[in-house]
């Protein structure tokens, strides 16, 4: 039997500790700091707390976030693409795109505020939305504005919206609206109850999308 010399062994070593784990690590890192922020609130997350939630040294985790602002982006991101997912399935549900745009308006106001207590969010944040904005989590608003894109094609199939919309520019502007709603107290509509949401955004949401 042939053994290994110990630069050889040194070397596998050194292999082993390089193999790209990155994505199942990050991902327990990144459950393990959601985890303690519903436990503890966002402001008394620490890095130690989360490696030894995560199974992984504390260098780990400065490994793949260096600041911590950059862990707490990272999980806020995570969360909202999840919503943003769960949105979907509701969204779907819906025959025209005004009735899809008013799910996802009452869908929002309906569980955006669950997540803010479930992840203890400040408080001096309305909603998980409004957080986002502020830790200036950029890719979200292009990911979603992709989420509209199929929806405003079918849109365009149906006759609902005039023919060679700018679909991108368009999905923004829902996008934007979507936010708006999220984010901002309304003077006009209680934005608590489901149905005079839908019907607030439906009333409006294709006028400016029409021919």
């Amino acid at each position: 039997m042939i053994r290994a010399t110990r630069a050889e062994l040194a070397l596998q070593r050194r292999h082993r500790v390089l193999r790209p784990t990155s994505l199942p690590t990050k991902a327990r890192i990144l459950e393990a700091a959601a985890g303690c922020m519903r436990r503890v609130g966002l402001q008394r997350l620490s890095m130690e707390e989360v490696a030894r939630n995560a199974g992984v040294s504390r260098g780990s985790v400065y490994r793949y976030f260096p600041e911590r602002a950059e862990l707490v982006d990272a999980v806020l991101e995570r969360e909202a693409e999840r919503f943003v997912a769960q949105s979907r399935a509701a969204v779907e549900r819906r025959r025209t795109l005004a009735a899809q745009v008013g799910e996802a308006a009452a869908f929002i106001r309906a569980h955006l505020h669950d997540e803010m207590t479930a992840l203890q969010l400040p408080a001096e944040h309305e909603t998980l939305l409004a957080t986002l904005l502020v830790a200036r989590v950029g890719g979200l608003v292009d990911r979603w504005v992709t989420f509209w894109l199929p929806f405003l094609e079918h849109a365009e199939e149906r006759g609902e919206v005039r023919p060679g919309l700018d679909r991108r520019e368009a999905a923004e502007w829902i996008v934007r609206t979507l936010l708006s709603i999220a984010v901002m107290p309304s003077v006009v509509v209680d934005l608590e109850k489901p149905a005079a949401v839908r019907a607030f955004v439906q009333k409006y949401i294709v006028r400016g999308l029409g021919g």
